[in-house]
């Protein structure tokens, strides 16, 4: 239990919040049936910590408080809000021991109960992540329920309208609801099912790390959430993706510092100041990728993550190993053959067997009508052509990339790339 006497309890509230209420809500979720009641309940429990705990001390558990006070709120806003006696009688008897509403205690407390909260945090995101919903609709639902940001932050961070997001999160809910989506981890097509967690989670982290639109490169909050879900989601259910998922998002942040100047213009990673990478993140995202790797992941994300651990190896751009990476695109291209992987195959293959291989590979890609619309397709396309000696085509490109580019830095480097080539 805290000190209370050394510990701002109100600050400790807040970090609890930001710690467990995923756990709590998705208790509650499975106490109360309801994931809006569950919602309810879980901040009227946080409100009731706020205004008890500086009285009455903080308790020897304080998730199982929680838990406690947030299931007497919600049979009692069930009682206030129906007339059904056989409802609120059936939800009363599923509450182990009497709680009292003047002081809400701990039912919860052994290892049995600690890993049914644990499994109940894993059914919310399989719900959240249901495909039943639109993937747009599912990661709003996961950063709002799992991460616990409010409406106005995931808005911000995706530049939509709160109250059109607001219906987008309440739409999601209410299919959820309408079509009964089970409260459950879906063990039998758990490789299908954990695919779509990982893309949802992959989403949210590439939209922090390289923003679709705006005027800013990144947005922290984003991919910190995803990190902070991923690290979650393998400690519950520790599959060999999931951990390379975690491993590839630990090395493509670690980079973040060096790849925005003072100015908030795109540094690429050539460019970077590699003593500006975090080395803790890089340590700990090699050793996911040989953990992920040993254990039988070779998919999608673990070839990645492969990808990315040579690139944090090499202390200078010179020092890349080229060769390793194209193999492990070979690879990669194997079981994923997306136009991107193929465009990202296309830069290392330039690399190893020179610039007019990789053109090559690009304009194949946009021949058969991929990435057209795509504007880093057309910037790869300029830089293979100004690496080749053709400046008319590199210049060409780079006016297309531009054309398509929503993001401000991006437009700015682009810009700069049309200067450069004018000044030849």
């Amino acid at each position: 239990m805290p000190n209370e006497d050394q510990k701002d309890i109100s600050k400790y509230i807040d970090e609890l919040y930001r710690s467990d209420s995923t756990r709590v809500l998705a208790t509650l979720i499975r106490l109360l049936g309801d994931l809006d009641r569950a919602e309810e309940a879980m901040h009227e429990a946080f409100a009731a910590a706020v205004k008890q705990w500086p009285v009455t001390g903080v308790p020897a558990n304080p998730r199982a408080w929680l838990i406690s006070a947030g299931r007497f709120k919600g049979v009692d806003g069930i009682r206030d809000r129906t007339k059904d006696a056989a409802t609120v009688a059936r939800l009363a008897q599923e509450l182990p021991g009497a709680i009292s509403s003047a002081e809400p205690h701990a039912v919860i407390g052994s290892d049995a109960d600690d890993q049914k909260i644990d499994d109940d945090a894993l059914r919310l995101i399989f719900l959240c992540c249901n495909p039943a919903n639109p993937i747009d609709a599912q990661v709003a639902l996961t950063l709002r329920e799992v991460c616990g940001l409010t409406t106005e932050q995931i808005a911000e961070a995706y530049l939509i309208d709160v109250r059109a997001l607001a219906k987008r999160i309440v739409r999601a809910k209410a299919r959820l609801k309408a079509e009964r989506i089970p409260y459950e981890v879906p063990w039998k097509e758990l490789s299908t099912r954990l695919e779509i967690v990982l893309k949802v989670v992959y989403l949210m982290f590439n939209e922090g790390y390289s923003a679709s639109s705006g005027d800013t490169l990144v947005r922290p909050v984003l991919s910190a959430e995803a990190i902070r879900l991923c690290r979650q989601l393998t400690e519950l259910l520790p599959e060999p993706e999931a951990v390379a998922l975690l491993a590839l998002m630990l090395l493509q942040e670690s980079r973040r510092a060096a790849r925005v100047s003072s100015d908030g213009d795109l540094i690429l990673l050539d460019e970077q100041d590699r003593s500006l990478w975090n080395q803790q993140f890089i340590k700990e995202g090699i050793a996911l990728v040989e953990r992920a790797l040993t254990t039988g992941g070779h998919g999608p994300y673990s070839l990645q993550a492969a990808i990315a651990a040579v690139h944090a190896e090499a202390s200078e751009p010179a020092d890349t190993d080229w060769p390793q990476i194209l193999a492990l695109y070979d690879l990669l291209i194997e079981v994923d053959r997306s136009p991107v992987v193929a465009l990202n195959r296309a830069v290392a293959v330039s690399m190893c067997q020179g610039a007019e291989e990789g053109i090559a590979i690009v304009e194949r890609i946009l021949a058969e009508g991929h990435l057209i619309d795509y504007h880093l397709a057309h910037s790869v396309r300029a830089d293979l052509y100004r690496r080749s000696g053709n400046i008319d085509e590199a210049r060409r490109s780079y006016r297309k990339a531009l054309y398509l580019a929503r993001q401000a830095p991006e437009r700015r480097f682009l810009h700069k790339q049309l200067e450069r080539l004018a000044e030849n």
